[in-house]
């Protein structure tokens, strides 16, 4: 018996250039290199990590890649440029993102990972 692990549905992505901007900034942010501080900032911001539209409103994508930042364009804003499909993919994709960060990093900021 084999086991096969999630696989997400093909589905077409209507507007690819901010979808792929906004995934670009989340792959940024969830890199081992920042992950610790975009945790460290939702936590003295009092936000919890699955409130996506919460954490896009109050602009903690921006404050913690520079990339995104100087961009010009809000997080925000690229994720209300996109269909309504395409922002269920891009929420679908920051949930896997949280959920891949390593477990010890998970337990340290248990408080904001934790669902109510």
């Amino acid at each position: 018996m084999s086991q096969s692990g999630y696989e997400q549905a093909g589905i077409e992505v209507e507007n690819k250039e901010p979808f792929d901007q906004l995934r670009s900034v989340l792959q940024r942010v969830f890199s081992a290199q920042l992950v610790d501080r975009f945790l460290r900032k939702l936590e003295s911001k009092g936000l919890r990590i699955r409130d996506f539209e919460v954490v896009l409103e109050k602009k903690v994508f921006e404050q913690v890649d520079e990339v995104s930042g100087k961009s010009g364009k809000s997080s925000r804003t690229l994720y209300e440029a996109l269909s309504v499909p395409d922002q269920g993919q891009m929420r679908e994709f920051y949930l896997t993102q949280l959920e891949a960060v390593d477990l010890s990093t998970r337990e340290k900021f248990a408080k904001i990972y934790r669902s109510y």
